[in-house]
């Protein structure tokens, strides 16, 4: 970590400044990095801007500019530019061209130090849009046009791996290509394996997307703000469709601030010059490059121990994790080449941190628990009486209530924290003086239960439709689907989404046809599905205006009954809208709409009509007015009754159930006569208005027999009479079944009396029907059935309406809107798997009748489809083996088993099940079938709803057994020699094919296996030969016979069984001289019954008698012990070594040979010089090549020459040797050129060409770079120089570690 209070060292040497233009003109920007190499990301608004006819990239060496051509008032805000991890920030302003200031012109360019002797100079090519940039990218990979679309998953950008310092912000960008998606792609970030970024959304992180309609691209954002220590790790982006999946793996590397005075350690086991100015320039040779540790000491000296941490990236802490064979990679990548150095260094580290001074036991990387739950957090101190802090997200803890619970036991200490929410996950660390272990929380969430489902609902076109569900905990995230689709936020023209608490509510203001489905609640426990049923509007009148006749003074009620009672409607009189006042009024109560005319005058005689609003419909009725007109006679009038009726024949009056009923009667007469009521009571039908019980027995005829008159005189109550000089009133409140009758009107005087009798008919709603029943239940559909009410209310039944709803639901949904006229209906469009209940309706010219009870409770279902790929599997003279595989479609409730019948051919005969009951299994054996005969065969699933389609076999089967040739079918492993140890055991299993069963014989050399080693096992199908424990007589060759009647199938196969050699034999001292001792053995008598693999000698010393391998896999018989001690006495032993090991004896000298001092002074023979001076010439040249773009490929030749050639590589005719992307190699005269990640641009000519004193040779080979995505330059900031690998391909050399121009040494 940098000292506190030090500011972090900038990438730019000159940063980019906020400039003014003028429209219509260019803005130019230019920035400066530290040296040479950097990555440069130009950004607007957050947006990484590509090279375009808009803007210009430009980079040469170590200055990076941004041109914005034609600026305009789009162009004006904020922009960015990054490298590495600085960002430096400038704005853009853009006025009219009379009100811009000059902006002073950028500086020129810092002129080049000259290059070094003998380089050419050469300056960076422009970087254009799409190109690969020399740094690993901090966000994603490079788009635009050019980029390479994925040609398999649905990604056209994957986010790519980061880096970001401490307290930076970086965004990592998906780009999806979605022409060929009907919806929005749903992407989800995670961090680690299932941690789900979405409920993480917050002040450090945010998540953008975004809809580009001209290239058609959804482009994902993930943007984490201010950066911490703990948000590195690896990170996944998934995006799926309806049909399609695909996801992507990304790291985010944070590192700690870096100060100024920090030592880059990498930088200083790298070979470098200065040149130009203190520019490090890497150089192929050796005389100009040294390895300057002193640097290292230098800058260590003046630091103190605890600012010793890498200044870029912590190489250390990735090489003590990483394996020892991974050390070399790591080292070319951060381009440290001198390895050996490094490790030196590593071993020191390794062994300082070993063990902490502090802790015991630390945390572990990471702990998860659910959320709810508590959790505890252990260490383990080194000293019991250290003090600790507890961190969390670099804050202390502080104890507050029962939250965090600190225990301190002996040296162990422990935080457990109770309740844990989505606000513990976070990362946590104890701190103990200066060391701390560190760990991360992850609260995982339960899973979301449905406490209440959702209500099917049906609507008509224009209504408001609310789904309310809810779930058993508060603020869940939850997902509404319709139809399997997601409904998003974006749709909130159409869709509302409100949260109250654990409810959860979909809203849909105006309810249109094609919101019409089924719509779902998805939670992480599970989901909940109702379906919407949306109808044209359709208004039904359950009781229309009728004719009135009133008299002068009298009230006119108009009365009508519509179905809906939310429509408001218009009255008409005369065709013109009737404007209320205080004699005319107008009501609306539910779904009754009347008007009311009090003081009836004869010009309120007129047509009345009402229109509902909406819809195309017109009640209309006549209003007559009726005039008494009273002629003026003498005194001693006879009472009169003035009605319609001369020829006394009875009218009948209709009036509905629970309405008023009033009879108005004018009478005349003087003196005033006295007016009687009376009901008559009848047996049988109603009878027809008649005279008075005193009338003549002609008007007392009928077909009834009249036994009863009751009389009505009450003034008041709900049944009375009003009487006055001009009319008697006759009035009913409310009136009821028992109110229907005929009603006898009679007027007296003492000049004589009149009669009337009037009928009356009570109408009402009919009867509730009885329960309705279920038949025919299908897979979403059913046949339900009723019976009439028993009483229709006094009108003929016009239709019935159906309703359903779900078991364990309260509402009810209309299931039609016109009248079902007949007993019976096929309800459809219900989900499998649902129960349901059924109720309904009867509808007369009244209304609707009260529901039906419910019927009994049924679950939608269909039966299973047809079993697919039925097969006969085999066939005997009186058996049949079929199989068969399950039914695409089994049902909501699974399968309970499959049926299989069969039956002769041509018969006629019924299906005969094979089996009583049902399998579960899909595949049976037929027993007991006549032989000879031709049977066919079918299979039936069966589910709750019953027996599916059968599926039948093609063609009749022939019940008998098929002659098949016995065939051995030997595997690949048992043709060879089968090799086995003494003891192990031997399992060969042999597979065969044959009918009927071929008889299996097993012979050894020819004869009879016989014996309780060895054992035999035979099958239907196969054979077995067994051998518990193997010993060396069981080798030899075996030999196994398929017979089936006069056909037979033989296979040989060669068991060797191996055991340990024995020792070698006669070991001998043939001669000892000087340091040498020379022996000689003979082959061992027993060579284990395998091919010797060579011997081990070996040599001890006479006073130590420790034993020493000298020789191993020594294949020869005579050997000689160099480099003995003189005056020593040594011993020597041989083993001789085959497939199974070394022998467990070995062959010993027995007497100890003695190594003497020499007497004699051996002098070197002299030698003329030769002169070995050659040209070089290619042994083996260059070959052309066709490669793949991005894959590392290599180029391969061999020279020879004397003295060691020079050799120099060239592309195109130019020189290679500067270029970092190019490693070249030597070794014992093979010549290899590496090209790193090669693009279709390294593509061309190369020329190998090696000189020395006596002459010069070249060879030339053509490159082919295609396809796949383009390889960045990732070596060009790598200097020094390099460590590699020779390709397998042609090659025969190891791996090599050059070091300049002509040292060799091996890696």
């Amino acid at each position: 970590m940098p000292e506190p209070g030090k500011k972090p060292v900038s990438a730019f040497s000159k940063k980019p400044r906020s400039a003014e233009v003028a429209a219509g003109s260019p803005a130019v920007f230019e920035a400066e990095t530290e040296r040479a190499g950097l990555k440069v990301r130009w950004q607007r608004v957050g947006s990484d801007i590509s090279a375009s006819e808009k803007y210009g990239l430009a980079a040469e060496g170590t200055r990076h500019t941004l041109t914005v051509r034609d600026a305009g008032p789009a162009d004006q805000g904020s922009y960015a530019v990054i490298a590495g991890s600085s960002k430096v920030k400038f704005d853009l302003k853009v006025v009219d061209a009379g009100k811009a200031e000059p902006v002073s012109a950028p500086a020129p360019a810092p002129t080049e130090a000259p290059a070094a002797l003998g380089e050419a100079p050469t300056s960076a090519p422009e970087v254009e849009a799409g190109a690969p940039s020399p740094e690993g990218s901090s966000s994603a990979a490079p788009e635009g046009p050019s980029a390479p679309g994925d040609p398999i998953g649905l990604f056209v950008m994957r986010p790519q791996d980061g880096e970001v310092t401490v307290g930076g912000n970086i965004t990592f960008s998906a780009r999806v290509a979605g022409a060929s998606l009907l919806k929005p792609p749903v992407v989800k970030w995670f961090k680690g394996k299932w941690v789900d970024l979405s409920s993480k959304v917050g002040q450090h992180l945010q998540l953008r997307d975004s809809y580009d309609r001209t290239s058609k691209v959804y482009l994902f954002e993930l943007y984490i703000m201010d950066a911490q220590a703990s948000f590195a790790g690896g990170y996944r982006c998934e995006v799926s469709t309806k049909d399609k999946f695909d996801s992507c793996n990304f790291n985010l590397t944070v590192h700690e601030a870096v100060g100024p005075g920090d030592v880059d350690l990498r930088s200083t086991f790298r070979r470098t010059s200065l040149a130009g100015g203190g520019r490090r320039i890497s150089d192929s040779h050796e005389d100009t490059a040294t390895l300057d540790f002193s640097s290292l000491l230098r800058k260590s000296s003046l630091r103190t121990p605890r600012l010793e941490a890498p200044a870029e990236e912590d190489v250390w802490e990735i090489l003590r994790q990483a394996p020892p064979s991974e050390y070399e990679r790591i080292a070319f990548q951060h381009g440290v080449t001198d390895l050996r150095g490094m490790l030196k260094r590593l071993k020191g580290i390794k062994r300082d941190e070993k063990k902490s001074t502090a802790f015991q036991k630390k945390l572990q990387p990471a702990y998860q628990v659910s959320k709810g739950h508590k959790i505890r957090l252990m260490v383990e101190l080194a000293d019991p009486d250290a003090e600790v802090k507890w961190l969390k997200n670099g804050q202390e803890i502080q104890m507050s209530g029962s939250k965090y619970i600190f225990e301190s036991i002996g040296a162990k200490r422990t935080l457990t924290i109770s309740q844990c929410s989505l606000a513990d996950d976070a990362a946590y660390q104890c701190v103990v003086g200066d060391e701390k272990c560190s760990t991360e929380l992850f609260v995982k969430e339960p899973p979301v239960l449905i406490t209440r489902p959702l209500e099917d609902q049906l609507v008509m076109v224009g209504q408001r439709v609310e789904f309310e569900c809810e779930v058993s905990e508060e603020g869940a995230q939850v997902k509404w689907l319709k139809d399997g689709v997601e409904l998003t936020r974006e749709e909130t023209f159409k869709y509302r989404f409100k949260k109250d608490g654990q409810k959860h509510h979909l809203i849909i203001n105006e309810a249109t046809l094609e919101d019409a489905g089924h719509y779902a609640l998805r939670t992480s426990g599970g989901q909940a599905l109702a379906e919407l049923i949306v109808q044209e509007k359709k208004l039904e009148v359950y009781q229309s205006i009728a004719d009135l006749t009133v008299g002068s003074k009298d009230q006119a009620v108009f009365k009508c009954e519509v179905s809906d009672e939310n429509v408001r409607g218009v009255w008409l009189k005369n065709g013109k809208e009737l404007v209320p006042d205080s004699r005319i009024k107008v009501s609306h109560i539910g779904r009754v709409h009347k008007l009311t005319i009090d003081d009836v005058t004869p010009a309120d005689e007129a047509d009345y009509s009402f229109v509902p609003e909406g819809f195309a419909c017109n009640l209309s009725a006549k209003l007559h007015f009726m005039e008494v007109k009273i002629d003026f006679v003498p005194r001693q009038e006879p009472p009169k009754i003035h009605l319609d009726c001369p020829g006394r024949v009875p009218d009948t009056i209709v009036v509905v159930a629970g309405n008023k009923l009033r009879l108005d009667v004018p009478i005349s007469g003087d003196p005033a006569p006295t007016v009687i009521w009376q009901k008559t009571i009848t047996k049988g039908n109603k009878v027809a208005a008649g005279p008075a019980p005193d009338a003549s027995e002609e008007s007392g005829a009928g077909d009834e027999w009249v036994f009863d008159k009751k009389l009505l005189c009450e003034t008041e109550g709900r049944v009375r009479v009003e009487t006055t000089k001009d009319r008697s009133i006759f009035t009913v409140e409310g009136a009821e079944q028992e109110d229907e009758g005929v009603y006898v009107v009679t007027v007296k005087n003492p000049v004589g009396e009149d009669q009337v009798s009037l009928t009356v008919k009570v109408i009402d709603v009919p009867d509730a029907p009885a329960a309705p029943e279920i038949s025919k239940v299908g897979e979403d559909s059913c046949t339900v059935r009723w019976e009439p009410p028993a009483y229709d209310g006094g009108q003929p039944v016009l239709g019935y309406i159906l309703e359903r709803k779900k078991k364990k639901s309260y509402r009810w949904m209309r299931l039609n809107f016109d009248l079902l006229r007949e007993l019976s209906h096929e309800a459809r469009r219900m989900i499998e798997g649902v129960i349901y209940e059924m109720r309904v309706y009867a509808v007369n010219a009244v209304g609707m009748s009260r529901p039906s009870p419910a019927s009994q409770p049924f679950m939608p279902i269909g039966p299973p489809s047809e079993p697919t790929h039925l097969a006969v599997e085999d066939v005997s003279d009186t058996t049949v083996s079929l199989k068969w595989r399950p039914p695409e479609r089994a049902g909501a409730g699974g399968l309970d088993g499959y049926s299989v019948e069969y039956r002769r051919e041509g018969s006629g005969s019924a299906w005969v099940s094979a089996l009583p009951g049902l399998i579960e299994r899909t595949s049976l054996l037929v027993k007991d079938l006549p032989t000879g005969a031709r049977v066919l065969f079918r299979v039936r699933a069966h589910n709750m709803a019953g027996a599916g389609p059968p599926a039948t076999t093609k063609e009749p089967v022939m019940v008998q057994e098929l002659l098949q040739r016995p065939r051995l079918q030997l595997p690949r492993h048992l043709r060879q020699t089968i090799q086995k140890k003494v003891g192990e055991p031997v399992n060969l299993l042999i597979p065969f094919q044959g009918k009927p069963r071929p008889q299996v014989t097993w012979t050894k050399e020819g004869q009879p296996l016989a014996g309780e080693e060895v054992s035999i096992r035979n099958s239907p199908t196969d054979t077995i030969l067994f051998i518990r424990a193997a010993r060396r007589a069981h080798s030899g060759i075996y030999q196994v016979t398929l017979r089936v009647e006069n056909m037979e199938d033989k296979a040989q196969l060669v068991l060797q069984v191996v055991d340990r050699p024995s020792p070698p034999q006669d070991i001998q001292v043939a001669e000892a001289w000087g340091f040498n001792v020379a022996l000689e053995w003979k082959p061992p008598q027993d060579d284990g019954n395998t091919e010797l693999w060579g011997y081990t000698v070996q040599k001890a010393d006479e006073k130590t008698m420790e034993w020493f391998t000298v020789l191993e896999h020594y294949r020869r018989t005579h050997c000689v012990v160099s480099e003995l001690i003189i005056g020593n006495g040594y011993y020597f032993r041989v083993f001789s070594h085959n497939t199974v090991g070394p022998s467990e004896r070995a062959a010993a000298t027995k007497e100890p040979v003695f190594i003497p001092r020499p007497g004699i002074t051996y002098e070197l023979p002299k030698y003329k010089a030769l002169d070995f001076s050659e040209a070089p010439s290619f042994t083996r040249p260059l070959v052309n090549r066709s490669v793949i773009a991005g894959y590392n490929t290599t180029l391969c030749c061999a020279v020879r020459g004397s003295p060691k050639p020079k050799i120099s590589w060239f592309k195109n005719g130019l020189d290679l040797s500067k270029d970092a992307r190019f490693r070249m190699f030597s070794k014992q005269g093979v010549l290899t050129l590496e090209i790193r990640k090669p693009c279709p641009f390294d593509g061309g000519v190369y020329a190998c060409r090696a000189t020395n004193l006596e002459g010069e040779a070249q060879c030339e080979c053509r490159l082919e770079v295609r396809g796949g995505a383009e390889a960045g330059p990732y070596a060009r900031n790598l200097e020094g120089s390099w460590t590699g690998r020779l390709p397998a391909a042609g090659c025969v050399c190891k791996c090599v570690h050059w070091s300049g121009g002509s040292t060799l040494r091996a890696a």
